[in-house]
């Protein structure tokens, strides 16, 4: 028996046509527009990406598709998916495209999905809603869909909740829900922010292997050029509302025509982009300088020094004290820049939390400048915060939504004494200037600052005190790439300026190497290398760290599609190895059972819903 070669992409008819789709917003008795003339195609089994910086419109463009605008938005001009209009179609009509014909991957799973129910609940009403199905069959359907997402133990996972999975295990589900009904178009929004990069790959995987499982049409959304070099066919750039460039990703990658194209593309930090000798080459293209060495003589006091260190979050109820991280040695010597990286769950942001002094030490020693925070007292904990600061993942909520910026940027001062009156108004001034924000801002509250600005009023209420150690926990990883690397920029001028030592904690392994002298990797609660920079990132020890580095996408099409092999390859053999999987095995079980299903609902619906029904 012959198997016949599908057509490719670009041989397909369009499954989705945009053409001079606009959005505008109702703003204070004027419209203003999020996006103009944008006009693209999506075929089956296609993916196209849509990049730019934050406030471009590549989200309100594709959220317009399926009318998912806020009440004062509007859209205009033409998409037709499978050749019928969807924009100016009424509630009705568009809630039968929904999760039918139309499903989108959401930015942040925890979020989208409703926490008061089950994952398998939520999975098993899409179902319901747009066939006519019974609950048997429906959560069979949901037990083949997180089947098919590669969800450990599906039918357990069924009765979970969000918060008892994973990031990477709601991602997962969420992924399930958007093919419950084998739509033809999904949109992902951002569907890997804030993942850890061994998270990030799998789940790229999947959507690759979904491409071609369930031939549908993906408009991926992201700001993240090693997803797309890894993922897209034809890449979307826009800005400032309007399409400035689109192509082939080869061609967008490696003949970038517009300005913007090629800024966005330097702003990415390319793993491997260090040179030999150690000097980090900076987000802007040039060279950075080296590291600096780590303080570690005799006499000095390390700014962090932790010995068989062990942490661990209390008993609440039935549920047992768990011993998040066992047996940890890390030294960070004065003004030293050390990564810490790992997967999720490692126990990264813990050793952060503990050095701060919001979680007690269990066992072993953790000294900050000197001081043993095991068993400190609460005044001496108070008075050695002064020398100790972090920065938070996310400076949204981190930052009072009720005080103005200058005050949170200010308080650290007041708390501590330090300053107050006039001379508290001038330090916060002069902050202001070192994070490169305008002294008017200090009046602003959060809500009225972007992503980027928000996380440099952060950066400042955190030099507040001019610490002596800096807690980074993941300040970029919400960052698109042009706000991450002004941000960067800013550390490392900053850096030096202060001289402060820093614990960066990271999933983001590019970014990881600009900054860091020295990277500790973290597994399941413990160390397994710790070394210079280059010897970790070039000649890793341990298989665990090389795996991590297989992991990272980089913003090279040919490069990354090696990256993805050698990876592939790696883990099949390990999983062979382990005994969990045979030698070329595939999963054609589970496409028989999409293809089963698609044929049952197709037969008891003919005719209900969906864009062919309208």
């Amino acid at each position: 028996m012959t198997t016949q070669t599908p057509p490719s992409a670009a041989a397909k008819a369009p499954i989705l046509e945009v053409r001079d789709l606009g959005v505008e917003f109702f703003v204070e008795d004027e419209w203003f527009p999020a996006a103009v003339d944008v006009s693209y195609e999506v075929r089956s089994g296609e993916v196209l990406a849509i990049v730019g910086e934050s406030g471009s419109g590549k989200t309100q463009s594709s959220m317009s598709l399926i009318g998912l605008l806020p009440p004062n938005g509007r859209a205009t001009g033409s998409a037709k998916l499978a050749g019928r209009e969807l924009i100016g179609l009424k509630h009705a009509q568009l809630s039968k495209v929904r999760g039918n014909d139309v499903s989108v991957i959401f930015q942040e799973p925890m979020t989208a999905l409703n926490p008061v129910y089950t994952v398998g609940f939520q999975i098993m009403e899409t179902i319901r809603v747009h066939f006519d199905v019974g609950p048997k069959a429906a959560r069979e359907r949901a037990v083949e869909l997180l089947t098919l997402v590669d969800l450990p133990n599906p039918v357990a996972s069924l009765d979970k909740y969000p918060h008892q999975l994973s990031g990477g295990q709601r991602q997962r589900a969420m992924i399930a829900q958007a093919l419950a009904c084998s739509p033809k178009l999904l949109i992902a929004d951002e569907p890997t922010t804030a993942l850890d990069v061994t998270v990030q790959a799998e789940i790229l995987k999947l959507m690759r292997d979904l491409r071609t499982r369930i031939d549908s049409g993906i408009i991926l959304i992201t700001h993240d050029m090693g997803v797309v070099a890894d993922l897209a066919d034809r890449v979307l750039v826009m800005k400032n509302g309007r399409v400035v460039e689109s192509g082939p990703v080869e061609e967008i990658f490696n003949r970038p025509q517009h300005p913007y194209t090629r800024q966005l593309l330097d702003a990415v930090p390319h793993l491997g982009a260090a040179t030999p000798g150690g000097a980090a080459v900076g987000t802007s293209g040039t060279s950075a300088t080296p590291r600096r060495a780590p303080d570690l003589t005799k006499d000095a006091v390390p700014a962090l020094e932790a010995r068989d260190l062990v942490l661990e979050y209390p008993s609440r109820g039935r549920v047992p004290a768990f011993r998040a991280i066992d047996g940890v040695d890390l030294t960070i010597g004065r003004g030293e820049v050390v990564g810490l990286v790992g997967e999720s769950g490692s126990g990264k942001t813990t050793v952060g939390r503990a050095a701060v002094g919001l979680l007690p030490v269990a066992d072993g020693s953790l000294k900050v400048n000197g001081l043993e925070l095991k068993g400190v007292d609460p005044k001496a904990l108070r008075a050695a915060r002064q020398d100790v600061s972090i920065v938070f993942q996310d400076p949204g909520s981190s930052l009072n939504p009720r005080l103005p910026i200058g005050e949170s940027i200010g308080e650290p001062l007041r708390l501590h004494k330090v300053a107050s009156g006039a001379q508290l108004s001038t330090k916060v001034e002069e902050l202001l200037d070192q994070v490169h924000l305008p002294r008017a801002m200090r009046n602003r509250y959060p809500h009225e600052l972007s992503g980027g600005q928000r996380q440099r009023v952060g950066i400042a209420r955190a030099l507040a005190l001019s610490p002596k150690l800096l807690i980074a926990d993941e300040p970029t990883s919400a960052l698109d790439v042009s706000v991450q690397a002004r941000v960067l920029d800013l550390f490392q001028e900053l850096q030096r300026e202060y001289g402060f030592a820093c614990l960066f904690i990271s999933h983001d392994l590019a970014v990881v190497e600009i900054l860091s002298s020295r990277i500790a990797v973290m597994h399941k609660g413990r160390l397994v290398e710790v070394g210079p920079r280059d010897q970790i990132l070039r000649a890793p020890q341990q298989d665990y760290t090389r795996r991590l580095l297989a992991a990272v996408p980089v913003p090279d099409p040919a490069e990354q599609r090696i990256r993805r092999e050698a990876r592939d390859k790696l883990l099949e053999e390990e999983l062979v190895a382990a005994g969990v999987r045979a030698p070329g095995a595939d999963r054609s079980g589970v496409q028989r059972t999409e293809d089963a299903f698609a044929a049952e609902t197709n037969t008891r619906n003919i005719g209900r819903g969906g864009v062919d029904g309208l």
